[in-house]
């Protein structure tokens, strides 16, 4: 019994201790994103806020669901909320709706 013991500990510290190793995998189209980020309203931001610093909205939907979502669109971008917040906010490009 002891050896069954010391055998399984053994093996767990040979998987646990050995070396880790990790690859980086680069997508243009995620860099471009994140570039562009800064360029869009940030998650969390109030309806407020993203009215004072990007303009008013050139269009809007209603909100609708429960939470409520409501989208607000923008010459290149459109911003979705959950009440006043905001959730996500993505370029026209990526929703194939360039104009």
């Amino acid at each position: 019994m002891k050896a069954r013991i010391a055998l399984f500990a053994l093996a767990a510290g040979l998987m646990l201790g050995g070396p880790v190793h990790a690859d980086t995998l680069r997508i243009d189209e995620a860099d471009q994103a994140v570039e562009s980020e800064s360029t869009r309203p940030d998650r969390g931001m109030t309806m407020k806020r993203v009215e004072t610093r990007f303009g008013a909205p050139t269009a809007s939907r209603p909100a609708i669901g429960d939470p409520p979502i409501t989208a607000w669109e923008y010459g290149d971008f459109m911003v979705y909320f959950e009440y006043d917040r905001v959730i996500h906010s993505v370029d026209k490009v990526r929703l194939g709706r360039v104009n």
